[in-house]
């Protein structure tokens, strides 16, 4: 096991695209690090940086304090798993899961025994003289992960293994991973555009946007006190919603509403009276009410645990999750109020969180 640090790391092309900018962290020893961004933003640039697949432009690379710019791949003890399992449709699956070692001419019978040993941790016992075309798609990608498994390597790299599994199958690999990595203890960098994957799978989250860090922190930290807009926007599921109006007298005031601000978020936000901001509540903060804020209901989405009802406010548009059995119906008006101590601000130019974010 070991730690990873990544100093100042860029990536850029020779057409001129800068793909990472100024990329630094460091990865504790034993640490679940989630990258997570939307498609572009550089998170599969990174890992592939880190595991030697693309090569660093500038920047210091450490892989258990050793430098590792320059090294091969297969140098720098590190094991990846693929979106695409990349399993041998010839071998069985204890042949695929013995693969590597066998090239490395670790001896046979070592070679059994890891392999068997991590066929138990994924229960795969029963599957080893299968080949891949019998497995289904949750059992491939679990010999995909016990092959990276049996080499024993310093750090785990995986980039968005999930993605090609059904909704129900993704649920059952995420707490498959979590509990492989508590009994493991290996170091372990998750790559996924998915922020319900990184909410309940990290012990950090690392939210990019074109290349750059917006962020870094636990799960809560992200979602409690985002850095920016951004952030506030992609944490979150549905996503926070935003009221744009201008700061007047401890109040937003926006077309067709008036929200108070409580004490404290006034007195964070006294410097931009008079300015244009952000209102960003979530829609499980926002509740039906004898006061509040004038909304048209728009969309009714009844989802068994809970309802899902789209708002117009004026011209703009949020989401509340409110109780199972509400009785809303489109075209009704309402009122809305959103827990004060749940209201975020953001700064309309720089989208910073003008409330205080996260260290």
């Amino acid at each position: 096991m070991a730690d990873i640090q990544l100093q100042h790391v860029r990536k850029f092309y020779d057409n001129g695209y800068h793909a990472v900018k100024d990329f630094n962290l460091h990865i504790r020893d034993g640490e679940f690090v989630v990258f997570v961004g939307p498609s572009g933003c550089g998170k599969s640039t990174t890992l592939r940086m880190i595991a030697g697949l693309e090569e660093i432009s500038d920047g210091s690379l450490q892989i258990g304090g050793r430098v590792v710019n320059d090294l091969q791949p297969k140098e720098r003890d590190i094991a990846m798993v693929f979106q695409n399992y990349a399993l041998y449709p010839h071998m069985t699956v204890r042949e695929n899961m013995g693969f590597a070692l066998k090239l490395d001419k670790v001896p046979k019978g070592q070679i059994a025994e890891r392999v068997d040993e991590a066929a138990r941790m994924l229960h795969l016992d029963a599957l080893l003289d299968r080949k891949p075309k019998e497995l289904s798609g949750g059992q491939r990608q679990r010999v995909a992960l016990g092959r990276a498994i049996v080499r024993k390597p310093h750090a785990f790299l995986m980039d968005e293994p999930l993605s090609n599994l059904d909704a129900k199958l993704r649920v059952e690999m995420r707490a498959s991973i979590t509990r492989l990595h508590r009994k493991l203890g290996v170091t372990t960098v998750y790559v996924t555009h998915d922020q319900v994957e990184a909410m309940t799978m990290g012990d950090r989250i690392v939210v990019m946007k074109d290349g750059d860090i917006q962020q870094v922190a636990s799960p809560l930290e992200l979602y409690e006190h985002p850095a920016n807009r951004f952030v506030a926007s992609f944490i979150g599921s549905p996503a926070m919603g935003f009221l744009e109006g201008r700061l007047s007298d401890r109040t937003l005031v926006g077309d067709g509403f008036a929200l108070p601000l409580p004490a404290a978020l006034a007195a964070h936000a006294a410097a931009f009276e008079g300015k244009l901001v952000a209102a960003g509540i979530r829609p499980e903060h926002l509740a039906l009410a004898g006061h509040g804020i004038e909304a048209v209901v728009d969309v009714v989405e009844a989802l068994g645990a809970d309802t899902m009802v789209g708002l117009q406010v004026g011209s703009q548009a949020i989401v509340a999750r409110l109780a199972p059995h509400v009785q809303v119906a489109p075209g009704q008006r309402v009122k809305v109020a959103p827990e004060p101590a749940r209201i975020h601000l953001f700064d309309m130019d720089s989208g910073a969180n003008i409330g205080g974010s996260a260290p």
